[in-house]
């Protein structure tokens, strides 16, 4: 009896879908005039009723039967190009189901695209409005969304153990976090009814490196050692390392993986997801590490292919799209208009990559986690980028972050919609890499950049040099991923005019953190030679009111932070000479700046901005308004957020480093295998299974 109720109920949907497509095509045939219905000589209601009903069945039979094959065909074209063609080849199925009718359904290969798109988003609408009470069919609509529609229903695990998400917010503070689940009407309503629920919400303090390629790196593989910065120059190899580019990515997984004897986190049935490295997940998609590679299981780019199979997500997340570039000038024109300051470039590119990492990115990797959730994955990272992305230009209490934090609340009650329907429990964990410190750039408060600084400490020209508008974000490093765009080649060390052609510093910028290199001193340079070579240099940075400290290695005392009025803190004795140049950084500077200055590709100096101790305000050597990769201000405090069926983070103390969440998710998912949850939940959920 409940099979033929269940049939009948499917049979009511498919009609409710097919009725809106078709009253979809039938007023779209009114208000376009180059999309017809109806024969030159004109027709009935009736008729154009008929017409546009038999128009939608076919066309979704098109999309049922023929599109996915289509998007197979398509996997060598760049991930956003087939976007782009997912409307041609939409609209090339609807002019088709058009010529099912000859003589009435008629249209442009323009006006096609757009009833194409139109027609797939009411139907997909529909369809999800209509089994919001219907259990099964909200399974097969989120199996739809994963791009798994074809796919076996996954067997329930012989063994009742719960798998484990971690989903990575990038960039939101644990302070942020508090205060988006705050309150009778919380900006992130869905997280903090896991609060509400008994979830544990903890900091953790992030290493000097606070940026997500060190902060990852260490979560993922159990290491983070010799990343002193999001860029930086090793000399032995005269190549500069950035964390978001496939191929340093690439070499920094390999270390890791070599240090630590490990594949990583995610090494047993594990998913990747939108992330910078694998974690030694056999399933990774969207992750840059492995963007180059073309073996099963690991194309960077494969899930979006599977996003795209269903022709409705390509039209809605293309609208999306287009109304947060709308949204992005307007916002920035506002900004522009009301003189807000401080306030950073946000033309060029800068809209685009916003509205791909606040929406394709966000959209593509949700879906994905939704698919490795109903296939039972056993451990499941993910990253969503875009806060991180739109708080280095609107700062990261903007009201344009406010509404990314609220469409982030909505993934994540996705990602719980999703587990709800799994075939095997599932605990989710959120967390982030690292916080966002504000303040106004380095070159808006003081006239000039770090690179130029470092020009007139060494006595070298200024005039002439173009000032590199580099960034930090994520985000462009998926994007040319996305877009299977080459890297961009490194500039190579300028030949100077000094005697016999010496190299000019190498001056790189991670956030409010600048590393200066100098390929002309071989190894480490001490600050005895860059004393000899650049008298001037050291004084001029440590002076400068814009910079709280310098680290430098001395041949006598080891690693010495420098600080303003000839300051200085022996890291290796913990002797310190005037005012602590470290004390408005926190109690844990001390220990971070030591752990950097023992990696055996510490840059010869290390720059961290300066920092107001009251309001955490520092200044970003790049064109950031909220920045993170040093210390100062909010962006070293992260969060951790679990159910309370894990243990607790720690049992007392402060959570310190990346190395050490890593040791606390491995510890998570080693209670996940070796807990038995609920007998009979578990049974009841296997015995509902997709």
């Amino acid at each position: 009896m409940g099979r033929w109720r269940s049939a009948g109920a499917a049979l009511l949907r498919v009609s409710a879908v097919w009725a809106v497509a078709t009253a979809t095509l039938v007023v779209l045939s009114l208000v376009l005039p180059a999309f017809r219905l109806q024969s030159a000589d004109g027709d009935s209601l009736t008729r154009v009723g008929l017409t546009a009903a038999l128009c939608a069945g076919f066309f979704g039979l098109l999309n049922a039967l023929v599109w996915p094959w289509l998007v197979r065909a398509l996997l060598l074209v760049p991930a956003l190009a087939l976007g782009s063609l997912v409307f041609l080849l939409n609209g090339a199925l609807m002019l088709l189901a058009l010529s099912a009718v000859p003589g009435r359904g008629q249209a442009g290969a323009g006006t096609a695209v757009v009833v194409a798109a139109a027609t797939s988003v009411a139907s997909s609408a529909t369809g999800a409005f209509l089994v919001l009470r219907d259990q099964g069919a909200t399974r097969r609509r989120l199996r739809r969304m994963a791009g798994l529609r074809f796919g076996r229903p996954a067997p329930v695990p012989a063994r009742r153990t719960a798998g484990v998400v971690f989903l990575q917010l990038d960039g939101i503070g644990y302070h942020v976090l508090r205060e988006a689940t705050a309150g009778e009407r919380p900006l992130m309503p869905t997280v903090a009814g896991l609060l509400a629920r008994g979830h544990r919400l903890a900091p953790w303090r992030t290493d000097w490196s606070s940026q997500t390629g060190a902060s990852q790196l260490g979560i993922l593989h159990g290491s983070n050692a010799d990343v002193p910065a999001f860029r930086w120059y090793e000399k032995e190899t005269g190549e500069v390392l950035v964390s978001n580019r496939p191929s340093s990515a690439a070499t920094l997984q390999r270390r890791a993986q070599l240090r630590t004897g490990s594949p990583g986190l995610l090494a047993e049935d594990g998913a990747s997801r939108g992330n910078l490295f694998t974690g030694g997940a056999g399933q990774a998609a969207l992750v840059l590490s492995v963007a180059a590679r073309r073996r099963a299981g690991q194309r960077s780019r494969a899930g979006y292919f599977a996003y795209f199979s269903d022709p409705a997500h390509a039209a809605r997340t293309a609208g999306a799209f287009v109304v947060e570039l709308v949204r992005e000038i307007c916002q920035s024109t506002r900004a522009r208009l009301a003189g807000v300051r401080p306030r950073v470039r946000r033309a060029g590119l800068y809209p685009l990559i916003r509205a791909f990492a606040t929406v394709v990115q966000r959209d593509v990797v949700t879906a994905a986690v939704v698919g490795d959730i109903l296939n039972g994955r056993g451990a499941v990272y993910a990253d969503l980028v875009a806060y991180d992305e739109v708080a280095h230009h609107s700062g990261p209490r903007g009201r344009d972050t406010r509404q990314v934090l609220a469409r982030l609340d909505r993934c994540v009650a996705l990602i719980l919609q999703a587990v709800a329907h799994a075939p095997r429990p599932y605990h989710l964990v959120l967390l982030s890499d690292h916080g966002q410190s504000q303040g106004p750039t380095f070159a808006a408060a003081f006239g000039h950049s770090l690179e130029e600084l470092v020009r007139i400490g060494c006595g070298r020209p200024v005039a002439g040099v173009p000032r590199r508008e580099e960034s930090g974000a994520e985000a462009r490093g998926v994007a040319r991923a996305a877009l299977h765009r080459p890297e961009e080649p490194a500039e190579p060390p300028e030949r100077g005019a000094e005697p016999g052609g010496a190299t000019a510093p190498v001056v790189l910028a991670s956030g409010n953190l600048g590393v200066v290199a100098f390929p002309d001193i071989p190894g480490r340079a001490g600050r005895e030679a860059v004393e000899r070579r650049y008298p001037a240099l050291l004084r001029s940075l440590a002076e400068h009111p814009g910079i709280g400290f310098v680290l430098v290695d001395d041949e006598r005392h080891g690693p010495v932070v420098l600080g303003a009025g000839g300051a200085e803190h022996h890291l290796a004795s913990g002797k310190v000479l005037g005012a602590d140049p470290l004390l408005p950084f926190g109690p844990g500077a001390a220990d971070a700046v030591r752990r950097t200055a023992g990696f055996a590709n510490c840059p010869d100096l290390v720059v961290n901005s300066a920092c107001d101790p009251e309001s955490g305000a520092v200044y970003a050597f790049e064109e950031q308004l909220g920045c993170h990769g040093g210390l100062g201000g909010e962006q070293s405090l992260a969060f951790l957020l679990a159910p309370p069926a894990l243990s607790p983070p720690t049992a007392e103390g402060e959570l310190v480093g990346a190395e050490a969440v890593h040791r606390v998710l491995r510890r998570w998912l080693a209670e996940s295998a070796a807990a038995d949850p609920d007998p009979a939940a578990h049974e009841a959920r296997g015995a509902d299974r997709l």
